[in-house]
Parts: C-alpha cells; sequence; structure tokens
C-alpha cells in the first residue's frame, strides 16, 4: 500500500452521541457528574457538549478514547447509551477531473475504497429535458476529515468540500425546507411570486423573487437570499457546527439595517431582505482549518437543473 493510501485508511468515528434510555434525562444532569463519568472511562475527550434534546455530542481525540466511551453504561444512576454520530463522522468532497468522466460511478468507488470513500456520485445537469454528466465527483468519506487529495488510478485528484445548495420549496419558494415538508396553503409562482399558480404556467410578463422581492425569479442564483443561505451552508459544513450557529455568524457578519439579530435569526419562514431595507453585502467566507476551499460549482444557468441522487 503506497503512503497516500495509508494517509487514508486510519479512520474512526471521533463523534458520538450519549443518550439515556428514558427521554430527557438527561437534560438536567449536572455537567460536573457528566464530566466526571466521561473521563473516568475515556479520560480528558476534546470536546462535551449538551444538546437541546438533552442528549450530549462528545468529540474524542484518537480511536483509543472512542473504543473506551463506547463502554459507557451509566451516568450517575442514569442508564445511557453511546452511538456514534449518524452525520458528523463523515465528509464530502469534490474531485473535478475530465479524465474520468466516462467512467462509471462504481468503478470509480472500487479504486478509492482503500481511501476511505464509501460513495460516488456524479454531478449531472438537465438541460432541455436532456441530461448531461459533468466531471464532477461528490466523494463520500468514512472521516470528517476530508483529505486535501485522492488518488484515482495514477492520477491524484485535489478534493474541496461539497457544499450542497440551500433547500428551496417549490411549491412556497421559501427556504429551508422541501415542498413535502411545506405547511403553507397556496402554491406561489416561482417567477412571478403570485399565488395559485407554478412557472410552468405562468403568463406575468414581470419577474419578482418572493425572498427578496427584486426583478428576477425567486430560482435565481444570483438572488441576495439565496447567497445568503449558500454562505450559512458554506460555514456550517466547513466549521462543522450547527445550522442556528453558522447563521448567527453569517448574521453578525452581515447586518441588516432596521432588522435586529433576533429578528432575522427567527426569520427562516420570512424574506429577510424587506423592500424598505437594503440588500446585505456579502463577505467572503474566511475558513480556518480545512484541506481546502470550498468548491463552488457553476454548472448551470438558472434555467437547468443540477440532479444528484441521493447517497
Amino acid at each position: 500500500m503506497d503512503s497516500l493510501s495509508q494517509q487514508h485508511s486510519i479512520a474512526f468515528s471521533k463523534y458520538f452521541i450519549i443518550s439515556s434510555e428514558t427521554r430527557n434525562e438527561l437534560k438536567t444532569s449536572s455537567p460536573i457528574l457528566i464530566h466526571k463519568s466521561i473521563i473516568s472511562i475515556a479520560g480528558e475527550v476534546k470536546s462535551i457538549k449538551k444538546l437541546s434534546n438533552g442528549n450530549i455530542l462528545i468529540e474524542v481525540l484518537n480511536s483509543k478514547q472512542a473504543e473506551h466511551l463506547k463502554k459507557l453504561e451509566k451516568i450517575g444512576n442514569i442508564k445511557v447509551t453511546v452511538s456514534p454520530h449518524h452525520t458528523l463522522n463523515h465528509s464530502k468532497g469534490v474531485v473535478s477531473e475530465s479524465e474520468f468522466q466516462r467512467d462509471l460511478e462504481e468503478d470509480l468507488l472500487e479504486c478509492l475504497k482503500t481511501q476511505n470513500v464509501i460513495a460516488v456520485k456524479r454531478i449531472t445537469i438537465k438541460r432541455n429535458g436532456q441530461i448531461f454528466p459533468t466531471k464532477h465527483l461528490i466523494l463520500t468519506f468514512n472521516n470528517p476529515v476530508l483529505p486535501k487529495n485522492v488518488k484515482i488510478a495514477y492520477i491524484n485528484c485535489p478534493v474541496k468540500p461539497y457544499i450542497p445548495d440551500p433547500l428551496r420549496c417549490f411549491k412556497c419558494q421559501k427556504f429551508g425546507h422541501t415542498t413535502t415538508a411545506c405547511r403553507g396553503n397556496k402554491e406561489i409562482c416561482a417567477r412571478c411570486s403570485l399565488p395559485d399558480h407554478n412557472s410552468q404556467t405562468c403568463k406575468s410578463t414581470t419577474q419578482k423573487c418572493y425572498n427578496c422581492f427584486a426583478d428576477h425569479p425567486s430560482y435565481s442564483r444570483s438572488c441576495p437570499r439565496y447567497k445568503l443561505e449558500k454562505e450559512i451552508k458554506t460555514i456550517k459544513i466547513t466549521k462543522k457546527i450547527s445550522f442556528q450557529e453558522a447563521r448567527q455568524i453569517v448574521i453578525d457578519r452581515t447586518p441588516i439595517p432596521g432588522l435586529s439579530y433576533s429578528s432575522a435569526l427567527n426569520s427562516t419562514a420570512k424574506p429577510l431582505v424587506q423592500n424598505s431595507l437594503k440588500t446585505p453585502q456579502m463577505q467572503p467566507t474566511v475558513v480556518n482549518n480545512t484541506s481546502a476551499s470550498p468548491t463552488i460549482v457553476n454548472l448551470a444557468t438558472d434555467n437547468d437543473t443540477i440532479t444528484i441522487k441521493k447517497i
């Protein structure tokens, strides 16, 4: 095995969730008791955080700590279970290499298995009813730390963090949820923002964004609200923090005149930018301690659809 494969072959779960058998029992537990129980079995871990639902998020320093932590059965008199976090122990990156544009996903995965890659998906574009493959590949790693590069056959490929597009509901046009989770009563047109019809049947000659009220459709990638949500998603993924924490960072950095921070943070169901308010000026994302800057894949126009099957 070459040095690159060896570098990627050592993987272990770094993030764990401690939960009580009875719901919310840990919510009122003393931090002192929790800390003592954890260090008594695993030693001093990298971080401990009590979540809003009462569960405890642990980040360990090494594989030995991970093995010891799994043996924890009680915190005080409370019976607990320890399990790896279902998303934080994985990471997703993008490689862009035209040499592999004709290769199948399963063949690429076979080449990458020794480098902690557990899934490969190609990004495709749907344009005028036709689907076109791109050179961009989304790799899922069984490791929370994204590698700087991977080797496919004899080619070294740089890996950049994969930043998915913000969720936007195709029914109400708001960000943060999908159509299946939408609680809105009316369908809103993505082209003109008027209710009770969609963009396919829209006859309006005037475009209007539902989220920022500017003269572009709600699906425009030039929309300041879209850019704001993309910025939040970028910080969430690269800094490995919660959505709420990432939103707070962006709102603090790009305040909107006349809008309080608390109002902005509670506005997921409302457009952040009102007619009477100026559009926030987005600043470049500053990312520390990452192996590469986030990939910004400008694959499509506003009329194209980027297609990615679930990994």
